[in-house]
C-alpha cells in the first residue's frame, strides 16, 4: 500500500523518493538533433537532442538546451537560474557545480521559478538555493537509473566551464 501511496504522488508531482514537488514527465524520444527543438517542459527535461553533450559545470551564460538535454541523458542534474538572481544565491550554485560531478549549472530565459533542477525525466521548482530539496534531488537523480545512459562521460562534450 505504501509502495502504490508513493507511485501515485510521485505520478502527481506531490512527492519522490521524498522530495515534495517533483514533477515527472514521460521522455518518448531521446534521438540525435542537428537542429533546434521546441520542448514542451521549461526547461526540457529529455527528448531529442543534438549528439554532443554539453560539459557538466558552472556557466554564467545560457548553453544550448539540445546540448544539456544530452547531458541530462548521460545522468547530469541540469540546474538553471533566472538571470538576476542574486549574487549569493548564483554563488551557491557554482559552489554546487564545482562539488558535485554531473551537475550542470547555468542561467536560463523565461524559467518558472527563480531555480529549476532538472533531470532526465524530473523537474522541481525551487525559490532559493538554500532550500534543502535542492541537494536532495541532486543526491536522488545524479547519475540515477532514470537517465537512459547514467554513467557515460559528462566532459570532453561542449562549452568550457568556469571553475
Amino acid at each position: 500500500m505504501v509502495l502504490l501511496a508513493t507511485y501515485w504522488n510521485s505520478s502527481l508531482g506531490l512527492t519522490f523518493g521524498g522530495i515534495a514537488g517533483v514533477q515527472t514527465y514521460p521522455v518518448s524520444a531521446r534521438n540525435h538533433v542537428l537542429t533546434p527543438v521546441s520542448y514542451p517542459q521549461v526547461p526540457p527535461v529529455g527528448g531529442p537532442h543534438f549528439p554532443i553533450w554539453q560539459n557538466c559545470g558552472f556557466y554564467p551564460s545560457p548553453v544550448p538546451k539540445e546540448a544539456a538535454v544530452h547531458s541530462m541523458e548521460h545522468g547530469a542534474v541540469w540546474i538553471t537560474y533566472r538571470t538576476g538572481l542574486p549574487a549569493g544565491e548564483v554563488a551557491a550554485l557554482r559552489v554546487l557545480a564545482i562539488r558535485e560531478s554531473y551537475v550542470l549549472v547555468s542561467p536560463y530565459p523565461d524559467l518558472p521559478a527563480p531555480i529549476v533542477a532538472s533531470a532526465w525525466g524530473r523537474q522541481l521548482r525551487l525559490d532559493s538555493s538554500a532550500d534543502p530539496r535542492l541537494d536532495q534531488f541532486v543526491r536522488e537523480f545524479r547519475l540515477g537509473r532514470q537517465a537512459p545512459e547514467h554513467g557515460r562521460t559528462c566532459s570532453g562534450g561542449l562549452g568550457t566551464p568556469t571553475s
